[in-house]
């Protein structure tokens, strides 16, 4: 799937060997006097003329002979962002370009990646939609081209993904995803549906089963690599839709629940950048599918539900549909013995009002873990926070009538208590990690537009990549 209206975003970003280029220079606070300096008098009042002051950015553009060239304004010449150059690729014309000045040495570096993201469009549903002119950038860093596209690769995927309404992407949709994937990986895929997921995998059938049969529910599975290599698990939730079920939502609170898939959009990224840079693992992707509706069938509160695990769970609210897809899903990735889980999910409510929308919140077993996660994405300009699994509060999940409730009405510490759910069907001694992700950006940001987004998904990738690399 490719709804980008520009070209191959692969060719953004190519390697400098000497072509014709429009010159870009980055400057800062501290070095535009050295650098107004080197300009004549009639570049130095364009500059003036366009109110640069060096500024994180800024930009303009300045005459010189013929042709012209660019600057902008960045923090630190000398530590780029990920995000600094890329309102560059989004205002400049289109062209070809190749950082200039004595600073030029270092190279893009990380910029590279908000340089293909900031000419991300989501135009698939657009009549008047137009192909932009590509703004390419050269580099001399040729070792850095493909895994910096890797990355810029997998975030856009999510945006894709996450950006289509659930009746072009449902369970059967994700499906097609994650076929396409593994064929061009030579990657095993497993879908399980019908009577089949019922007896094994039946949380996810009863959240599922509502759906209309187009939308119908199932559970994939893809396996990749050598499998001498250690065994990872990358698990999404893949609720299409969520009408919040028989608990259902306000309309302002289903407006966005295209979204709810966003986990799973995260683990597919995932596991294409895993496989694209060749990372030593056996991968196991688990994608339970599914769209939580509502018709006679639908799964009601009350309800007592049955497990992979064996757990018995009392349905206390039909709009906390996801841990119990996910909870079908960790058992299954436990049984293979992985040395490493880790989940995505569009969770909780209650971890945006903690962190708001920029930082998923975190949570893992091991604190070596949780370390290793929140360096790899301060790293990658994709921080993540941990929030805790306090012992405490595992006696809210407590029931009258079942091992345990899906949803304590108290109304405390929600992120937790979902995570602490996820834990019962994580296999003992796992290291695992667990991402209640926003997935959604609801404020447009320089190569960050608003809509479907990747959070968590560059951190996770970083700690894989340290540990397997």
């Amino acid at each position: 799937m490719n709804f980008i209206n520009m070209t191959d975003r692969n060719a953004l970003i190519q390697p400098d060997r000497g072509q014709q280029a429009i010159a870009l220079h980055l400057v800062d606070k501290a070095t535009l006097p050295d650098f107004l300096i080197s300009l004549n008098g009639a570049q130095r009042s364009a500059l003036a003329a366009q109110k640069f002051e060096g500024g994180g950015y800024e930009h303009a553009i300045v005459s010189e002979g013929d042709g012209w060239f660019a600057v902008a304004g960045v923090a630190n010449v000398n530590d780029l962002s990920s995000w600094c150059m890329a309102k560059l690729a989004d205002v400049l014309p289109g062209g070809t370009y190749r950082r200039a000045g004595p600073s030029a040495e270092t190279g893009p570096g990380k910029a590279m990646h908000g340089w293909v993201t900031g000419q991300y469009r989501f135009d698939r549903y657009r009549k008047d939609a137009k192909d932009a002119e590509p703004r390419i950038l050269l580099t001399k860093d040729v070792a850095l081209i493909e895994p910096a596209l890797a990355e810029a690769t997998a975030v856009l995927m999510v945006r894709d993904l996450v950006n289509t309404p659930a009746e072009d992407m449902g369970p059967l949709q994700l499906e097609a995803e994650v076929r396409a994937l593994a064929k061009g990986h030579h990657a095993e895929v497993h879908v399980i549906s019908g009577d089949a997921l019922e007896r094994d995998y039946p949380m996810v059938h009863a959240v599922g089963r509502a759906a209309a049969r187009s939308h119908a529910p199932r559970m994939i599975e893809m396996e990749w690599g050598d499998p001498k290599h250690p065994r990872v698990a990358i698990v999404g939730k893949g609720v299409c839709f969520d009408s919040g079920g028989l608990d259902i939502k306000p309309s302002s609170g289903m407006a966005l629940m295209k979204k709810d898939m966003g986990g799973a959009a995260h683990a597919i990224a995932l596991a294409g950048l895993i496989m694209a840079l060749g990372l030593k693992i056996r991968l196991h992707l688990l994608v339970p599918a599914v769209e939580n509706a509502i018709s006679g069938n639908a799964f009601r509160p009350g309800d007592i539900l049955r497990s992979r695990e064996g757990l018995s769970v009392e349905i206390t609210n039909t709009d906390a549909e996801g841990r119990l897809v996910l909870g079908d899903a960790l058992t299954r990735a436990s049984e293979l013995k992985p040395e490493l889980v880790i989940d995505f999910a569009t969770l909780t409510g209650a971890a945006r009002v903690a962190l708001g929308p920029d930082l998923p919140a975190m949570f893992a077993r091991r604190d070596e873990t949780a370390a290793d996660l929140m360096r790899a994405g301060l790293e990658r300009d994709d921080a993540c926070w941990r929030l805790p699994l306090h012992e405490g509060y595992r006696e809210y999940l407590k029931s009258d009538v079942a091992d345990l409730q899906n949803s304590p009405a108290n109304g405390f510490a929600g992120a937790s208590v979902a995570a602490l759910f996820l834990d019962k069907f994580v296999g003992e001694g796992i290291d695992w990690a667990h991402f209640d992700t926003f997935a959604w950006r609801p404020v447009a940001k320089h190569g960050r537009p608003k809509g479907g987004d990747a959070l968590g998904l560059r951190a996770a990738w970083g700690l894989l990549k340290a540990r397997y690399g």
